[in-house]
């Protein structure tokens, strides 16, 4: 086991941006933010440092890490992008979109990061802290959600501390992400393009520059070829109850839309009904309701169409066996 260690917490400044970089090309852990939650940071090159990802989150191996580029020809570097690829990446990137295409040649990503497979997941995100450690790390940065596996994924800097303080190095402490849920995932393989994971942008802004439908991945009996694939997922201590009318006895309860009855213990995903507020407060929100002690958060029904597909996903998920 790792010797424990102190987490730093650096300013989102150039000082900062300098440190997180060094310590990434150290073979070290660094959480650090993205427009969609908070990742955990290390050099996709090294196994080892991939390695340390894995312990630290008590992550599944068999789970493949997305690895992260400051543009898209550094991104082309490490994968081969059809002209479907291609397309998606100059539409979405930087942004919430990760794309899984063939490994190139040239590709640098760890085995280990990809889970053995001839594929490799990549994003470039929009988040200017992100691009900056990226820009000065000079290398893939594999970055899946800064939790524990299985947990509640990080919005801030204190929810990382929360699940990962004395298990990483630093986390660069950019304040709150705005998107909220992990990044849309699309596999750009023989199979055309084909949606593996909702995510920060909605399918039918994916399939209007594609000019056709996704198809959509059966995982069943498959080992993940992408991150976000495990059944249960992104799961809390507390039982999930789904499409709830309201809680029962004893039951926290997490709404969406108006709702003017005041229950004991309750958050609002967004008392207006807009899917992009739900989307940013659905991780912290269930997190705030676990640390409540209930042993079930009851959950209203959220709309199917737009980031409903993201936030309903990760609520399945959430509520799975486990």
């Amino acid at each position: 086991m790792n010797e424990p260690r102190k987490t730093r917490r650096l300013g989102a400044d150039g000082t900062g941006i300098a440190e997180a970089a060094a310590l990434l090309r150290a073979g070290g852990l660094v959480a650090l933010p993205t427009e969609t939650v908070y990742g955990l940071a290390a050099d996709a090159t090294s196994g080892t440092a991939v390695a340390g990802i894995y312990a630290a989150k008590e992550r599944p191996s068999f789970n493949p890490l997305i690895a992260h580029l400051p543009d898209l020809e550094a991104a082309r570097a490490q994968g081969v992008f059809d002209a479907a690829a291609g397309a998606l990446a100059a539409a979405f990137w930087p942004g919430p979109l990760t794309l899984v295409v063939p490994v190139s040649p040239g590709c640098t990503v760890s085995e280990l990061a990809r889970a053995g497979l001839s594929s490799v997941a990549l994003r470039v995100p929009a988040h200017p802290v992100a691009l900056a450690v990226l820009q000065a790390a000079g290398r893939p940065i594999a970055a899946p959600s800064a939790n524990r596996s299985g947990r509640i994924s990080a919005t801030s800097a204190a929810h990382v501390l929360a699940d990962l303080d004395g298990r990483i190095d630093a986390v660069l402490d950019g304040g709150p992400t705005e998107v909220g849920v992990e990044s849309t995932i699309v596999a750009c393989l023989e199979a055309g393009p084909t949606l593996l994971r909702p995510g920060g942008v909605p399918r039918e802004a994916i399939e209007a520059v594609l000019g056709r439908p996704l198809a959509d991945a059966g995982t069943a009996g498959h080992a993940p070829i992408s991150p976000g694939l495990l059944a249960s997922h992104y799961a809390p201590a507390a039982n999930v109850r789904l499409d709830a009318e309201g809680p029962r006895a004893g039951e926290a309860w997490l709404g969406f839309g108006p709702d003017a009855t005041q229950w004991p213990v309750a958050l609002n995903l967004s008392p207006s009904g807009d899917l992009r507020e739900a989307a940013a407060h659905l991780f912290g929100h269930l997190r705030r309701l676990d640390e409540a002690g209930c042993d079930t958060i009851a959950v209203a029904a959220i709309p199917q169409d737009g980031l409903g597909e993201a936030i309903n996903d990760r609520l399945r998920r959430a509520a799975a066996p486990r």
